[in-house]
């Protein structure tokens, strides 16, 4: 099973999300495995503050309202008073496909135990991209998913079992309308990869873009967020241009426009398309808790010499981390506004790598038109951009050697050296556009 942060109290756990739900007691919790890049040493981090943000005065903060850092709150209470039927909360409160177990690379006789105890298997899929079998089980009635997930771990403690945890943007896109102005010169033809809701294919901004698209049984589920980040990597538009226009986007839709999209089994399985397909850097934009199955995805997609490019999310500086920026070697982007100052609400930590605009950029909006955007979610696509420019396919030291360049040339801001509020500092200040400089309705 997984662990929680330490510095998670008891009182955050018992206060998150839906008051009053009933947790039973958490589960035993193994270690989580450590992965870095091979040639990048990063410096470590002090803990996570519980005071402003470095740089930025308590006077500042006080005025700036953080109207993201609790939407995913939001999000999660109305998915588990929406859905009972097909959301769960698991021990710690955080929100599960229900009746859902991930069962990895279990004995066969292990297997057979559990089909004759009760247990009933959904489907099961091999991903030897990743070196990984998984299978999902829905536990008997009358034990429900954490007496479930014990027992399983009771019928093969070799196996991890873990619960389909569901995975949410971290951003928002408003209702301003925007357009965006000149953007830097196209890179050459290269590959980014994208994992997100689905992409407004019929949007202006990606009529010269080259997408390729997995998920949905191959239909069309356009979602204003994976719309919104895919602009900020390809799109192209009346001298509008993302971090890396000329690139080919991998786009995996992951929601497929259902609540209980987003889970970690279909994150895995996006990952593992972009194994296959060799995508040499690829973002998410998405948060949530720690998942074994999503962790050991990671870190195969690591190994490779993939870049992942994920965002730290928005609860703010003194929440605990999200997932999956915070496993190590992934690169873990916060967002800065105009003013070079971090986003109030974005987390804080040793997971913070790099920043990047993350507030009044102008993004294209499913159904057309353009949009105004806050949020980590579209910093990161900035910075896997510019990493995309870099890695023409995936390779471990090529991989480090485009980071570390990245790195090297980040605007420092906070305290000398690399921080847990800008990690190494800003890039791509010039790559994306902000809305504030756009002619609305254009």
């Amino acid at each position: 099973m997984r662990s929680k942060p330490r510095h998670i109290t008891a009182a955050r756990r018992a206060g998150r999300w839906l008051a009053g739900l009933a947790l039973v007691a958490v589960l035993p919790a193994q270690a989580l495995a450590q992965l870095r890049l091979p040639s990048l040493n990063l410096p470590a981090l002090p803990t996570v503050p519980s005071t402003p943000p470095l740089g930025e005065p308590l006077a500042d903060r006080l005025q700036r309202p953080a109207p993201l850092q609790a939407l995913r709150e939001r999000a999660v209470r109305d998915l588990l008073l929406r859905h009972p039927d097909l959301v769960e909360a698991d021990p710690l409160g955080d929100p599960i496909r229900r009746g859902e177990l991930l069962w990895l690379s279990p004995a066969a006789a292990s297997v057979e135990q559990a089909l004759a105890d009760g247990f009933v298997l959904l489907r099961q899929d091999d991903w030897p991209e990743l070196g990984l079998r998984k299978l999902v089980l829905r536990p008997p009635r009358e034990l429900g998913s954490a007496a479930g997930a014990e027992r399983l771990r009771r019928l093969d403690a070799n196996a991890v079992v873990e619960f389909n945890h569901l995975y949410l943007p971290g951003g928002e896109v408003s209702a301003a309308p925007a357009t965006a102005a000149k953007a830097p010169p196209g890179a050459a033809p290269l590959r980014v990869g994208l994992v997100d809701g689905g992409v407004d294919r019929r949007h202006p901004a990606f009529a010269q873009a080259s997408l390729r698209a997995f998920g949905c049984g191959g239909e069309a589920h356009p979602s204003a967020h994976g719309t919104a980040v895919a602009s900020l990597l390809v799109g192209r538009e009346r001298g509008f241009a993302g971090a890396v226009p000329q690139a080919t986007l991998f786009a995996a839709d992951v929601y497929c426009e259902r609540p209980v999209g987003g889970s970690a089994e279909e994150v895995a399985a996006a990952l593992a398309w972009m194994a296959r397909e060799q995508v040499p850097v690829v973002n998410v934009s998405l948060v949530g808790p720690p998942n074994r199955l999503l962790e050991l995805a990671v870190q195969a997609l690591l190994r490779r010499g993939h870049l992942l490019v994920a965002a730290v999310g928005n609860d703010g500086p003194a929440a605990p981390p999200l997932y999956p920026a915070a496993y190590p070697g992934v690169v873990g982007v916060t967002g800065v506004t105009p003013a070079r100052r971090a986003l109030p609400e974005a987390a804080q930590g040793p997971q913070v790598m790099l920043a990047a605009p993350g507030a009044e950029l102008a993004v294209a909006r499913a159904g057309g038109g353009w949009r105004a955007a806050r949020g980590t979610s579209f910093a990161a696509p900035v910075v896997a951009g510019l990493l995309a420019r870099w890695l023409a396919q995936p390779d471990p030291q090529a991989a480090s050697a485009a980071l570390a360049r990245l790195a090297a040339g980040a605007i420092d801001l906070g305290t000398p050296g690399r921080d847990p509020v800008y990690g190494f500092g800003l890039v791509g200040e010039a790559a994306p556009t902000r809305a504030s400089a756009m002619r609305a309705g254009d």
